[in-house]
C-alpha cells in the first residue's frame, strides 16, 4: 500500500471536495515487535546467495515416494477438490486412530479426538490460542523450536524459559518444578527435539507425568520426529503415558513423515474435551485443510511400512553424515533422533554461533544454523545444527567442503 504525500488534483465529481494535506499512514503497533525474519529463511537466502550447500533449513532435498504423488493425483480426479469435513477427511482420521493405537497403545475417537492442520506449527499456534489466556504462563524448554514463544506472546500470555541440561539437553525436573506456581497453564515439550536430537525416554515422561499430577497444567507435545528415532530407541509418544495423555494435545506432521514438508499436514489427537476447544480455534484460523493431499494421504497412511522404515533411512544418512565429520574439528554432539546434527566448533573459530554460520555459508559454501536462534538467552557453548535429511550427493558434497576446516 502506498500513501498519498502530494495534494491530489480537485475533483470535479459533484459530491467529492478537494482534500488538501498529506494523507497519515495508520498508526501500527506490532504484536511482535522482537520478531523478525526467521533464522530459516535468512540462512537459506544466504545459502542460495553464496551457492552453499543448504544444512541449514530443515527440509528433504529429495522427492517423496513417486505412489504418494500418484495417490493424490487418484484423489484430485476422483472430485476430491471442496472443502473436507472441518477437522479433517474421515477416513484420514480414522486411519490416524488406528495407527496411534497399533503403535502407543491409546485409542482417539476418529470422529471427537483427532483433527488434521495445516502443520504443525499452526497446530501448535491453535493449541496455544485456544487454551491460554492473557497473563497465563506456559512453560517452554531451552533450546526449543523458535514458533513456541510468538505463538504464547500471540495469545497473551508470558513465556517461562527452563533450560534443559546444557550437558546431554535433559530435562531438569528440579528447575521446571520451581518454574510451575499458580499462573501456569501449559507446558510445551518435544522429542525427538528439535535442535538437539535428543530422545525423551520413558523414564522421563514417567516422571513428568508425578510431576504434573497434583497440577492442571495442559501438554502441549511436538512430535513431529516421531519416526526418526535410532540405534534400536524407539519413540515414546506422551500418547503412552496416561497420566500425561489425558492432559495432552499431541501434534505430529505428515511432512515430516513423508518428506512432503512444503504440502503442510499435520494433525493433532486430544481428549474430546480439549479438541472441542482447539476446534472452536481451528475452525476460524483454518477452518480445515487440502482435501485430496487428505485422501492421499489415508490411502497412504493404510500400509504401515511406509513409516515403519523411516528410522532405518533417515539413522544411514545420519551415519553417513558422522562419520564424514569424524576427522575433522567439529565435536559432534549425539544425536539419537530427528534429522539434526548439533556440533561444538570452538576448535575451528571464536567467532559467535551467528557469525561463525555467516562465515560458514560465504567462505566455506555450507550453510547451517546457529544454535542461539533457539534460545533467548544461549549458553556459551559455540553449537551450530546441521540438517541431514539429504541425498547422498548433497551430503557428501557438504562432507568436502567441511572436511577443508
Amino acid at each position: 500500500m502506498s500513501f498519498r504525500t502530494t495534494p491530489p488534483e480537485t475533483s470535479s465529481t459533484p459530491g467529492l471536495q478537494a482534500v488538501t494535506g498529506a494523507t497519515e499512514p495508520p498508526a501500527l503497533t506490532s504484536r511482535l515487535p522482537e520478531v523478525g525474519t526467521t533464522i530459516f529463511s535468512v540462512m537459506s537466502a544466504l545459502a542460495a546467495k553464496h551457492a552453499a550447500v543448504n544444512l541449514g533449513q530443515g527440509f528433504p532435498d529429495f522427492d517423496c515416494d513417486p505412489g504418494l504423488v500418484d495417490a493424490v493425483t487418484a484423489a484430485m480426479r476422483a472430485g476430491h477438490n471442496q472443502y473436507p469435513p472441518m477437522p479433517g477427511v474421515p477416513a484420514l482420521r480414522q486411519a490416524l486412530s488406528a495407527k496411534i493405537e497399533r503403535i502407543y497403545g491409546r485409542r482417539y475417537d476418529p470422529d471427537s479426538e483427532i483433527t488434521v492442520t495445516a502443520g504443525a506449527t499452526q497446530a501448535i499456534l491453535t493449541a496455544v490460542l485456544a487454551f491460554v489466556h492473557p497473563g497465563d504462563e506456559v512453560i517452554v524448554l531451552e533450546p526449543c523450536y523458535d514458533s513456541y514463544g510468538p505463538a504464547i506472546t500471540l495469545a497473551g500470555g508470558r513465556i517461562v524459559r527452563v533450560p534443559l541440561n546444557p550437558a546431554d539437553f535433559r530435562i531438569d525436573f528440579a528447575r521446571l518444578q520451581e518454574a510451575i506456581t499458580p499462573r501456569t497453564r501449559a507446558l510445551i515439550v518435544n522429542t525427538p527435539h528439535n535442535p538437539t536430537g535428543t530422545v525423551w525416554p520413558a523414564a522421563d515422561l514417567r516422571a513428568l507425568a508425578e510431576l504434573l499430577r497434583p497440577t492442571k497444567l495442559l501438554v502441549i507435545s511436538d512430535e513431529v520426529y516421531e519416526h526418526m528415532v535410532f540405534d534400536g530407541q524407539r519413540h515414546v509418544s506422551v500418547s503412552s503415558e496416561p497420566g500425561l495423555a489425558e492432559r495432552s494435545m499431541v501434534i505430529s506432521s505428515f511432512g515430516k513423515t513423508y518428506h512432503v514438508t512444503g504440502w503442510k499436514v499435520g494433525h493433532v489427537a486430544a481428549p474430546a474435551a480439549l479438541m472441542a476447544e482447539f476446534r472452536k480455534v481451528h475452525q476460524f484460523n483454518v477452518f480445515t485443510v487440502n482435501s485430496p493431499m487428505q485422501h492421499g494421504l489415508a490411502a497412504w497412511l493404510a500400509e504401515p511400512s511406509r513409516y515403519e522404515g523411516l528410522s532405518g533411512f533417515y539413522q544411514r544418512k545420519r551415519d553417513r553424515f558422522r562419520e564424514g565429520l569424524a576427522g575433522t574439528r567439529f565435536e559432534l554432539l549425539p544425536c539419537a533422533g530427528s534429522y539434526f546434527q548439533c556440533v561444538d566448533y570452538s576448535r575451528i573459530s571464536s567467532l559467535p554461533d551467528h557469525a561463525f554460520c555467516d562465515w560458514l555459508t560465504k567462505e566455506v559454501g555450507v550453510a547451517a544454523i546457529p544454535l542461539s536462534a533457539f534460545y533467548a538467552d544461549p549458553p556459551q557453548r559455540p553449537l551450530a545444527r546441521f540438517c541431514f535429511a539429504k541425498t547422498e550427493a548433497t551430503l557428501d558434497e557438504a562432507l568436502r567442503r567441511l572436511r577443508r576446516l
